[in-house]
């Protein structure tokens, strides 16, 4: 009961002087909703990096030609010697630490369905293209070893053509038009969202590698069996360095580039990039939280001051308050409640800030961010630590005076 009694003295103490308790707040209201903004914008930026590495593919390579030189000037990416599905193959079987590995063709065309028509990226893909990618089916059927090898006019959507080509409606067993070369939905693909370069993994459409090659992509000169990137799958707990080690070693073999040689392609480890980029976005809110600290201790000195200056203002006041039986730590714990009720109404102000700033940032920056409940209780929680710590000296002070010469203060 006593507790009750001096938060409701202690609110009448802030009460007397609202514009001096509001500015004395003002360094915990500012460092309070920046921990409540650093925290969100941070976890959902983490959040979106994890569902970027997911939807890549865990334990994933890409491998891509790189770029040829003509009279001593480079001509650009993917000019070099291609790749072709024995490379594949040897990925597949020569490695053992690689569990899966597919090769795939890239074009853009116009996809039609009745009278509508959706321009999209046509990849023609390999057996094992799905299972290196984890990418699962929404609707239907994936591509057998047969609709691969005879050049089957089959086709698998994303959701996004999917979505633009047959709107609510079930597209398995449709027709549509490549290229004007007709083919027969048999799946819908499970959405990807985002890449991590911005583009829609979800607009797409897949067809089998010979079907791409022979009646899609042909004209653009390929030769039978060449393939244009080829992915790999790692198996779990191997180490991708070493994985990619190795098969950086196996093509420059099956290459002909000698010792010391250059290499004539490309290996991506798109984890690396975005575990990267994660670590980048935790500096920047390890900095942030660095700030915030600043302000918050600005503010717990800024509290200590006003609580000194009350305690010099309230002297006689204290000093009648022993006089008549009060003990010291009664006194002590008058003023100690005064500084932490002070910190606590301005966490609860920062937390309401932070959380429209994070709301805010999200809806006009499109920044991913996420509120967590932990987050909130953390900032209340160190809201209220400022309060005991830099009010204690104040509130010791208050609790030592002595009671005769308290009264005599004028």
């Amino acid at each position: 009961m006593r507790v009750v009694e001096n938060i409701l003295i202690a609110l009448g103490a802030l009460r007397v002087n609202r514009m001096r308790s509001f500015l004395t707040m003002l360094g915990i209201i500012i460092g309070v909703a920046a921990v409540i903004t650093m925290v969100s914008v941070s976890s959902g930026a983490r959040q979106k990096v994890e569902s970027q590495i997911n939807s890549l593919g865990t334990n994933m390579l890409m491998i891509f030609p790189g770029a040829g030189r003509f009279r001593g000037r480079t001509i650009g990416a993917g000019t070099t010697q291609p790749f072709t599905e024995a490379d594949v193959e040897a990925l597949r079987s020569e490695l053992p630490m690689v569990v899966g590995a597919a090769g795939s063709l890239n074009a853009n065309g116009q996809v039609i369905s009745g009278n509508i028509n959706w321009q999209s990226q046509i990849r023609g893909i390999g057996f094992d293209y799905l299972f290196v990618r984890d990418w699962v089916l929404r609707d239907g059927r994936a591509f057998t070893q047969r609709e691969v090898k005879s050049s089957a006019k089959v086709a698998l959507l994303g959701a996004t053509v999917a979505r633009e080509l047959f709107g609510a409606g079930d597209p398995v067993g449709q027709r549509i038009r490549i290229k004007k070369t007709p083919f027969e939905v048999i799946g819908v693909l499970a959405s990807k969202g985002q890449s991590s370069f911005g583009s829609d993994q979800d607009d797409i459409v897949m067809v089998p590698l010979s079907t791409a090659r022979s009646r899609l992509i042909g004209q653009s000169g390929l030769v039978s069996k060449n393939v244009r990137s080829m992915f790999v799958k790692v198996a779990p707990n191997e180490d991708m360095a070493a994985a990619e080690e190795s098969i950086r070693n196996l093509l420059r073999l099956r290459r002909h580039i000698p010792p010391g040689g250059t290499d004539d392609f490309n290996v991506r480890n798109l984890t690396e990039f975005l575990n990267a980029r994660a670590e980048m976005q935790n500096t920047l809110g390890l900095l942030l939280a660095a700030a915030a600290g600043i302000s918050l201790v600005v503010g717990g000195i800024g509290i200590m001051n006003i609580m000194l200056v009350s305690v010099t203002e309230r002297t006689r006041e204290i000093g009648l308050r022993l006089a008549v039986g009060a003990r010291n730590r009664d006194i002590l714990l008058q003023f100690l409640i005064e500084a932490v009720t002070l910190c606590l109404i301005g966490g609860l102000i920062g937390i309401a800030l932070g959380i429209g700033a994070a709301m805010l940032i999200s809806e006009i920056a499109d920044w991913p961010t996420l509120i967590g409940f932990d987050s909130i209780v953390l900032a209340a929680a160190f809201s209220a630590l400022v309060g005991v710590f830099f009010g204690y000296y104040p509130a010791r002070k208050a609790a030592r005076l002595n009671p005769i010469e308290a009264l005599r203060f004028d």
